[in-house]
């Protein structure tokens, strides 16, 4: 199977796996969110972007660009996204089960940070960000303060 269809094919295979889980106790979510999506991001993002992950899990980074720069990657299938630290480069995707996505915000997560600053907690928890205000954020990132994707 070509590398580019191997992740594809992997999440029709769990969503699957999910639907018959929500057939057999329909009182539970099974909610596919949480340290799967994240590593399922990362490896999309990986693919996709000029940057490289880092081996095991780093604290607060995911990876970074060719030229040294911090990247933290977050991944959904829901509307929103997480944001804690500010990073270099932020890239928040929202993946869809057929495996393909849409990039929610790719630029310096310092542009996060100015728009919500004043939220309380920011900068110390984990707080949650609706995908429609973080495009609206990236729509005004330059070209050239984005991670390009590969050709």
């Amino acid at each position: 199977m070509p590398k580019h269809e191997v992740i594809e094919d992997a999440l029709l295979k769990i969503f699957a796996g999910i639907k018959q889980l929500k057939e057999a106790l329909p009182s539970k979510e099974f909610t596919i969110d949480g340290r799967l999506v994240g590593d399922i991001g990362e490896a999309i993002v990986q693919r996709d972007y000029d940057m490289k992950l880092y081996e095991g899990l780093a604290k607060d980074y995911d990876g970074e660009t060719p030229c040294g720069k911090k990247v933290q990657i977050k991944a959904t299938f829901k509307d929103s996204l997480t944001f804690k630290k500010i990073s270099d480069y932020y890239i928040g995707i929202k993946i869809f089960e057929n495996g393909l996505y849409e990039e929610i915000f790719n630029g310096p997560g310092s542009i996060i940070a100015e728009h919500y600053m004043h939220r309380k907690g920011f900068g110390i928890d984990l707080l949650s960000f609706p995908n429609k205000k973080l495009k609206e954020l990236s729509a005004k990132v330059s070209s050239t303060d984005r991670i390009g994707k590969k050709v």
